[in-house]
């Protein structure tokens, strides 16, 4: 499916007239002017999964952020945006195909590490909440409580529970289990999974962060039936052999200049992982 069919970036003559325009010269960057337009990207044309690749400065990232900025995307966490995001912005332009959904959202390797930190932070917490619960089965076992008030139904049921249950059991009933006893790599996973739905735009910058190369090759294939099946359009940044070599996936090498379409097997990175392993062949 095919939301998202083309996003313009202004030309370079553009963002030179907007810079001379410029009341005060005194910043130090004009961030995001003149990152594309170095490698002179002019315009993206879209497929059901198309992949940005490219080394750190390439832009990639940068190009996700004005789109998402552009389209008006959900996101969970904040970017490096500077003061001149909405005047470049303001140059951008895009043609859809059809209307994208609410769900339709940005997701960043950040995204990932702070679901990860909360899942963490949440286990913590009902680690700490367990002991509190050991402790208080004990008490309430073997105390001689009598309900003096209404006041006293809580305790009193509490009591009651710990004399008719095993200390795990008691515990349990109280407590709900670790929200996620699952690895970092897992949780990551976990987080693309929840987040994406059917019918929708997503832009993934560097998804392949926390996950191993078995879950790299997991997402990858949720990510080519999302797009097959489930009415689903990816704009991938990814350094990842993996995910670069999704069926039918458009990519984009943003360190050639101007930016240029290949096949995955043709990519510098893909090579040096080939020309790597052809190497040591024979210790497999």
């Amino acid at each position: 499916m095919v939301y998202l069919s083309h996003f313009s970036f202004p030309s370079i003559e553009a963002e030179y007239s907007f810079q001379f325009g410029l009341q005060r010269t005194c910043y130090d960057t004009l961030y995001p002017f003149f990152v594309l337009s170095k490698h002179s990207l002019a315009m993206l044309d879209f497929e059901p999964i198309t992949i940005l690749y490219g080394g750190n400065g390439s832009g990639k990232t940068t190009a996700l952020n004005i789109m998402a900025e552009k389209l008006g995307l959900i996101r969970d966490t904040r970017y490096n945006r500077s003061n001149f995001f909405e005047d470049y912005t303001g140059y951008c332009s895009y043609k859809s195909e059809r209307k994208i959904s609410r769900d339709s959202r940005i997701i960043t390797s950040d995204d990932v590490f702070d679901f990860m930190l909360n899942l963490r932070a949440i286990n913590d917490g009902i680690n700490e909440k367990r002991e509190d619960l050991f402790e208080e089965y004990l008490v309430a076992k073997y105390s001689k409580y009598q309900m003096k008030s209404l006041d006293d139904y809580e305790q009193l049921k509490k009591v009651g529970m710990a004399r008719s249950k095993t200390q795990s059991r008691y515990v349990r009933a109280n407590l709900m289990d670790n929200v996620r006893e699952h690895s970092n790599g897992e949780s990551a996973f976990l987080y693309f999974t929840e987040k994406i739905k059917e019918n929708g735009l997503y832009l993934l910058d560097e998804p392949e962060n926390s996950l191993s190369p078995e879950k790299q090759q997991e997402l990858t294939k949720f990510l080519e039936d999302s797009a097959r099946f489930f009415g689903c359009q990816f704009i991938i940044a990814t350094h990842s052999p993996f995910l670069l070599s999704m069926k039918c996936a458009k990519i984009y090498d943003m360190d050639e200049e101007p930016v240029d379409v290949k096949k995955w097997t043709q990519l510098a990175n893909v090579r040096a992982y080939y020309d790597f392993f052809k190497i040591h062949e024979n210790d497999f």
